[in-house]
This record gives C-alpha cells, sequence and structure tokens, in this order.
C-alpha cells in the first residue's frame, strides 16, 4: 500500500516535470507563465483551507478539553488517571485533525500524505521502546498500585504521586525535586505504597553497653512509647532486647501510629529514648580504638 502511494507520488512528479521542460523547450514561456501562477493559486488556496481548518479545529480541541476536564473533575477522578486520559485526548484530537486536513485539501496531496507516513514509520521505528512505556502507563492504571497523592518508593526512588503520563510517571521528593520514571520498568517492577494502610509501625533501636540490666531497658521503652499521645494502644507497643553486637546489646521499639503521626511519633521516640538514657545514667558504647606506641629505646634498636 505504501510502495503503490510512493510510485503514484513520483509518477505525478515526474508527468509535471515533463510537461514543464517541454514548455522551456517549445518557448512556451507565457504558457508557462501562466500554469505557475494557476499552480500557485491553487497551492495558497489550499495553504489557506488548510491552516482556517487548522486553526479552527485547534479552538474545537480546546473546548472539548475544557469539557473533558469539567466532567473528570465532576466524577472525582483521580489526579493520576486524570493526567493520562488528559494526554491520550489530546494525541487523539490532533491526530484526527491533521487526518481531517489532509482529507478536506484534496487528492493532490498524496506526495505530501506518503512523507507524513514514510516519516511516522520512521519515528515509530525510533521510538519502539517506548511503546512499552505506553503499554505500562495503561497497565498502572489498570492495576493501581497507587494513586495521585501516594507516597511510593520503586525503582530506587522515593516521591509523591503527581500524575501519570504517557509514557512517564512523575514523583515529587520530599526535598521538592521531581523525579520521572518510565512507565514500563515501573510497572514490571516492585512498588512500595505508604499511603494504602490507615496505620504504621514506629520501630526504634536502642544500643546499651553489656552488662545492662536487661528489665530495666525494656521497662523504660515501653513507659516512653505508653507516654506518647499519638502512639496507638492496639496493638500495644513492643519492647525487646533484639542483637549482641561486638560493643553492645541493642533494643528494639516497636509502637504503631496512624498513617499521619509516622514521621512525628519516630522523631520524638528517638529524642525520647536519648535523654531517658542519659538521665539513668546508661551508656551508648562507641567503637574505640586502643594503640599502643613502642618506647623509644626499642625503636632505636630496630
Amino acid at each position: 500500500m505504501l510502495l503503490n502511494t510512493f510510485v503514484s507520488a513520483d509518477s505525478a512528479v515526474v508527468k509535471t516535470g515533463g510537461k514543464v521542460a517541454e514548455m522551456i523547450k517549445d518557448g512556451r514561456f507565457e504558457e508557462l507563465g501562466q500554469q505557475s501562477l494557476t499552480w500557485g493559486i491553487d497551492f495558497l488556496g489550499k495553504l489557506a483551507v488548510a491552516l482556517l481548518i487548522f486553526f479552527v479545529g485547534k479552538w474545537i480541541i480546546g473546548k472539548i478539553r475544557k469539557l473533558a476536564d469539567k466532567i473528570m473533575s465532576r466524577r472525582q477522578m483521580d489526579i493520576a488517571l486524570k493526567g493520562f486520559l488528559k494526554n491520550l485526548l489530546d494525541i487523539f484530537l490532533f491526530v484526527l485533525l491533521v487526518m481531517l486536513i489532509i482529507n478536506v485539501v484534496g487528492t493532490q496531496t498524496v506526495s505530501l500524505a506518503a512523507l507524513i507516513a514514510s516519516a511516522g514509520l520512521a519515528v515509530g521505528l525510533a521510538v519502539k521502546d517506548n511503546l512499552a512505556n505506553f503499554a505500562g502507563g495503561v497497565m498502572l492504571l489498570f492495576n493501581k498500585p497507587f494513586k495521585g497523592g501516594d507516597y511510593i518508593e520503586a525503582q530506587n526512588l522515593a516521591g509523591t504521586v503527581q500524575s501519570i503520563g504517557i509514557l512517564y510517571t512523575t514523583l515529587t521528593t520530599a526535598d521538592n525535586k521531581t523525579i520521572y520514571i518510565p512507565n514500563g520498568p515501573l510497572s514490571t517492577g516492585n512498588i512500595i505504597n505508604y499511603n494504602t494502610q490507615t496505620t504504621r509501625r514506629v520501630e526504634i533501636t536502642a544500643s546499651i553497653e553489656y552488662g545492662t540490666d536487661v528489665d530495666i531497658v525494656k521497662k523504660m521503652l515501653l513507659d516512653i512509647a505508653n507516654r506518647h499521645p499519638l502512639v496507638l494502644k492496639d496493638p500495644e507497643p513492643f519492647a525487646r532486647m533484639t542483637k549482641m553486637n561486638e560493643d553492645s546489646i541493642d533494643f528494639s521499639l516497636r509502637a504503631w501510629v496512624n498513617l499521619n503521626d509516622f514521621w512525628n511519633v519516630t522523631h520524638d521516640l528517638n529524642e525520647e529514648v536519648y535523654k531517658e538514657i542519659n538521665a539513668r545514667g546508661l551508656v551508648i558504647p562507641f567503637r574505640q580504638m586502643t594503640v599502643h606506641l613502642a618506647n623509644s629505646t626499642e625503636q632505636n634498636a630496630n
């Protein structure tokens, strides 16, 4: 089909070129001028029609986009889904507009259509990897592992979901950086969504020197957790010795909190544990290095 289009276009060009050469050879410059004027007027007329259709079509597309945005807002669609559908709608409407312009201008634009088709084929081959990203975006919207506003971790990156685009998903980090993750790897990789549950568990590790009474440390950690107003009573806080290191014994304090209180409680408990350790005279061990220096006599002997 594409080959036939190229052949037809080439034949038309050869035929026109032959007519022009024949007119020049016979000295029919006046006829050539009239013919050129006719071609020019025909071309300008079609160009004007094409531009008119383009600008009118662009105005109509803008109205359709606003209408679609109102409908999606009225139905309270997820912001990530809205972004994807709006991008898809834009592409569809502009492709439809270009096809309409080519169809209205007439059959003499076969060579232009063939050029656009060949360019589209070349671009398609060049961006074939992005087809996986497009399919990944569709799968993300279908499976819904996250929605706009969720805080996720994926591809060794973490941030709040802003939108799911045609090819990329946009995240905003805690320090206000923007991350673009390709939809293909994102849809096939591991995704941690921190917003799907209503509660989260805070875990604090306290390292104490050997010889410390285990029961005293356990009671201290539980008292700290139970005093905090944002720590949930059910499940109850947990505190036990969990590891014996080379330099210390480690205790874990685990407490459940509401999702939005996670970071505040984490910071509060860390600070309170440190204060209580100092107040009770307990010791936090740290690595030490003992260096033995030989005396000057031994150094001279060596």
